[in-house]
């Protein structure tokens, strides 16, 4: 017959389960930070698109570079999003194990590793997605500033 755990038991666990648990509020903030740039690029894309029906010459050129790098952030930040919310649902699936593994006396170390590692990888993807999509947006600073060179070397 199995004995039901302990205290010290189920107390350890939720123990091994805080520092996971904070790891899932700083991928909440990433997420959050990722949900609120995809709104600027969807935002800005519509101006630009509503911009684009009355454009033409150079402006219109303008309209469609910047809606071509506008849909490159996009597709980054749709990326991050996406291996942050992995990351979350790899962390409360160790969270799972580990109160299993309590409740049940088995030991889970090997499958726990393997979860630890994958959500650090995910979560290593969403920081590089994150990066690449901030460079993207600061470069992209930079297509109007040609002809504002041109007119001021300040600039």
């Amino acid at each position: 017959m199995q004995m039901l755990p302990s205290i010290a038991d189920i107390s350890n666990a939720i123990q091994l389960s805080i520092a996971p648990v904070f790891l899932l509020v700083g991928i909440a903030g990433f997420i959050n930070a990722f949900v609120s740039r995809l709104s600027r690029v969807v935002d800005r894309s519509r101006h630009l698109e509503g911009v684009l029906g009355d454009a033409d010459g150079e402006a219109r050129e303008d309209a469609l570079r910047e809606l071509c790098i506008l849909d490159r952030r996009a597709r980054l930040v749709y990326v991050g999003i996406t291996l942050g919310i992995t990351t979350a649902l790899l962390i409360c699936i160790l969270i799972v194990t580990v109160f299993v593994e309590a409740f049940l006396g088995v030991s889970h170390a090997i499958l726990i590793g393997g979860l630890f590692i994958a959500a650090m990888l995910s979560l290593i993807g969403t920081l590089v997605s994150f990066l690449r999509e901030v460079f993207l947006a600061v470069s992209s600073l930079t297509v109007g500033r040609s002809r504002k060179l041109a007119v001021d070397p300040k600039c």
